[in-house]
């Protein structure tokens, strides 16, 4: 296609920057290079960004890569640390604890899923966690890191991923400087209207009276939806009824508390739950709760009652719905990040949400015709993926068996979306997983979640009969010796750390 191709989008305008708009910035900027695409974005000093979404999962270091970025790279620039999983404390009781890894389980009996030899073991009276058949998993556990094989692993249990913990803030500078060195330009200023007509945006005029035009529009502009909602009237569906948290407290800290473990800590409180993301420099702590429940002055003290260290900044309260625009690109306009909705952070998948968004417009990007095909794919996928990742939030809800405040009781007994029904129907009888398109979370996810919350299956798989009797003895024990002796080979997550850093 020609410079001249009156066809082409020629020009792109992101409106905020932060995290989901350098992200969508510099993931252009490298995928159009050389095409005459002109990318700019328009984000003011004066409007703070939400900037807590330090923790990730392992689609991160892919989107870096894609950059030509290298995960030391990125660690430097932003105090990074490891990340193998997630600690999820007195969620199912209080008392009890689990990690749910980026890895696999054991090792498979030809078409038979390893959990199912798991559950013939359990069911035999050896009650040992599934998590003690995951190298990510001991590896957490332990607080070592190793860094996964580039050739393909002789055995399926040493399959595993890790993350970043960063500074979302430094990260945004970072991809700010790609962008703008990969030929995006930064406007400064703050955006005081948005003209639009026939369902299309036509420009943003900015308070020093400055009107920028594009072909296409990309609403970075956070919880507010500069453009997707409040010019285009784009409407917004409510999880609430699932996910009755509603609002959050946030505040950054000193850490104190030893070496930084390789994982997040999520911790069930009383009305909500707490999270803790350890960095080179400092944490980052919040308190998602809900306000049926709790005020924001009690959720603050509870916070600051429970940090790792001194905190280095006032509190920030953040209320939001839980919930998903009813279409994520209108018109000549695409909604990336919170302007396009909004799940809480217990699975840290609000920059993956946004990998994906601008993966999805990468692949599906318009020519000025603006084909509604595109779009509708567009929408679909998104919505589809968002429901995914709401379901198996709500799963971490439904499967507690706490009953010690009003909050844990709700969850427990409250009715869920007919998806996550199927699903925990087919698991309830069987041990069973239902993929559905667009999963962010693939079965070994959804096994972690329910034996870490001791979801046990009615029965167990018919073909276990062709198992060999000592397999779920002699060699489940041999897988567990195996993961033993890597795991106490590999360094301290501090180490790798050290080396990574300088």
């Amino acid at each position: 296609m020609s410079d001249a191709d009156p066809a082409r989008i020629a020009s792109v305008l992101i409106v905020g920057g932060g995290t989901a708009g350098w992200m969508a910035a510099a993931a252009l900027a490298k995928h159009f290079h050389g095409s005459g695409l002109v990318i700019t974005l328009v984000e003011s000093d004066e409007i703070g960004t939400i900037g807590v979404g330090e923790a990730t999962i392992p689609t991160i270091r892919r989107f870096i890569a894609r950059l030509g970025l290298s995960d030391e790279t990125v660690m430097r620039a932003t105090g990074a640390t490891a990340k193998l999983g997630i600690l999820f404390e007195d969620w199912h009781r209080k008392g009890e604890g689990f990690i749910h890894p980026f890895g696999l389980y054991g090792e498979d009996y030809g078409e038979l899923g390893f959990h199912h030899l798991w559950l013939q073991r359990r069911r035999g009276g050896d009650e040992r966690p599934i998590n003690d058949y995951s190298f990510g998993a001991q590896l957490a556990e332990r607080g070592r890191m190793a860094i996964p094989p580039r050739d393909t692993p002789r055995t399926p249990f040493a399959v595993f991923d890790w993350a970043l913990h960063l500074d979302a803030a430094a990260f945004a500078r970072l991809l700010r400087d790609y962008a703008v060195n990969s030929g995006v330009k930064r406007v400064e200023g703050r955006i005081i209207s948005v003209e639009a007509d026939a369902g299309m945006v036509r420009s943003v005029t900015l308070a020093d009276g400055n009107t920028l035009a594009a072909d296409l529009f990309i609403d970075c502009s956070g919880f507010r939806g500069l453009m997707i909602e409040k010019a285009l009237g784009v409407g917004f569906e409510d999880w609430s009824e699932w996910l009755p948290c509603d609002a959050a407290v946030a505040v950054q800290s000193e850490w104190k508390a030893g070496d930084p473990p390789p994982f997040t800590r999520a911790k069930a409180c009383d009305y909500g739950w707490q999270w803790r993301i350890p960095l080179r420099h400092r944490a980052g702590n919040g308190y998602v709760y809900s306000t049926r429940h709790l005020s924001a002055d009690e959720a603050t003290a509870a916070l600051l009652a429970d940090l790792p260290g001194k905190p280095l900044r006032d509190p920030l309260s953040i209320p939001f719905r839980s919930g998903r625009r009813t279409r994520a690109w209108q018109g000549n306009t695409v909604a990336l990040g919170l302007a396009s909705g909004f799940l809480e952070p217990l699975e840290s998948t609000s920059i993956a949400l946004i990998e994906t968004g601008i993966e999805r417009l990468k692949e599906l990007f318009p020519t000025r015709d603006l084909d509604p095909a595109l779009a509708d794919e567009f929408n679909d996928a998104t919505a589809r993926e968002m429901e995914r990742v709401r379901d198996f939030i709500i799963l971490h809800y439904k499967l507690t068996r706490r009953d010690d405040t009003p909050f844990w009781v709700h969850c427990r007994d409250m009715a869920v979306p007919p998806t996550l029904e199927r699903k925990l129907a087919l698991w309830d009888a069987r041990g069973e997983f239902v993929r559905y398109r667009w999963e962010m979370f693939h079965p070994a996810s959804w096994l972690a979640m329910y034996a870490g919350f001791q979801r046990i299956p009615r029965s167990l798989h018919p073909a276990l009969a062709t198992v060999p009797a000592g397999l779920t003895g002699e060699g489940l024990d041999r897988i567990r010796a195996v993961i033993d002796r890597q795991v106490a080979a590999s360094p301290s997550h501090q180490a790798f750390l050290d080396k990574v850093h300088g």
